[in-house]
């Protein structure tokens, strides 16, 4: 039998007071999959009664962050003016472009009895001629994503055309994206719809062609071949991909492009208040680290 997989890449885990996440890319082995260069695991947590989440305001430039929810909730605030309260299966797609700030805190509401966090954080690196869009933000409910049911398993299509569907979520360039839910004794396709591609079991117990899948470990496939994910107990996984980027990119802190001078820039302009910040949540902010920060990814 041949092996699926291309690469497996092993998680950095932070522990963030209450909850861990758990980060595959970038990597030291691999920096991208498809426009996939940031992949983070939220969770699974209870934070304690009366906590939540507070990620203060902060800067993104030439990209586009996509938030996706299993269990829990975020409130969204940005410099646009936004505000959106995401939960589980819908879709929080936040394009920066030339530059936009941000925050994402647990609601009100929720904080009494301890929220849930559970999910998955990415970002996609914007194609070199749309890096400097103008910054959008765009929510997409979970009923309005594309559901595929096969023999009790299911795949909602986050992003791109899968299984002869597609997802209304905009894609500033070829990408697909998946939550696939394995039942106890289930299987799904994975079909060779996009030239890279990766899987991620976030929960459960799954395989692919016969070969484990481990938690939290971001496993590339090889490209053209088809493959089928089965689960004899239930599990969770996302399906990652899309086209190569046209070119390497640059990565500090929050910043991604094409150009190193453009990421000195936002680091300037971070750091001068020139940034706008969100109009309902400007009281404080993440100043810029000072120390090396822990996503940076150089060619």
């Amino acid at each position: 039998m041949d092996d699926p997989f291309l690469l497996t890449l092993l998680p950095t885990t932070h522990d963030l007071g209450g909850f861990k996440v758990h980060r595959t890319l970038p990597s030291k082995e691999r920096t991208t999959i498809g426009p996939f260069i940031f992949f983070d695991q939220m969770g699974p947590a209870h934070l304690p009664a009366g906590g939540g989440i507070d990620v203060r305001p902060h800067p993104h430039i030439n990209l586009a962050t996509v938030t996706y929810l299993f269990a829990g909730a975020i409130e969204h605030r940005d410099s646009l003016g936004t505000f959106a309260r995401i939960e589980p299966g819908a879709v929080n797609l936040m394009t920066a472009g030339r530059g936009i700030a941000h925050s994402e805190r647990s609601p009100v509401d929720l904080r009494p009895a301890g929220p849930e966090l559970s999910g998955i954080q990415t970002w996609l690196a914007l194609p070199s001629a749309k890096e400097e869009i103008d910054p959008a933000f765009e929510h997409v409910a979970k009923a309005d994503l594309p559901l595929i049911e096969d023999g009790g398993s299911q795949a909602r299509v986050v992003m791109g055309s899968l299984w002869g569907r597609s997802s209304p979520v905009t894609c500033h360039s070829e990408t697909i994206y998946a939550d696939i839910a394995l039942a106890p004794g289930g299987s799904m396709p994975v079909d060779p719809e996009a030239d890279e591609r990766a899987l991620y079991l976030a929960e459960g117990e799954a395989s692919l062609d016969g070969m484990r899948l481990e938690p939290q470990i971001l496993y590339v496939l090889r490209p053209g071949a088809r493959f089928t994910l089965r689960s004899e107990r239930g599990a969770h996984v996302m399906l990652c991909g899309g086209a190569p980027l046209d070119g390497p990119r640059h990565v500090w802190w929050n910043f991604v492009s094409s150009r190193r001078d453009r990421i000195e820039q936002a680091k300037q302009d971070w750091r001068a208040g020139r940034f706008i910040l969100p109009p309902d949540d400007h009281d404080e902010f993440i100043p810029l680290p000072v120390a090396q920060p822990l996503t940076v990814s150089y060619p």
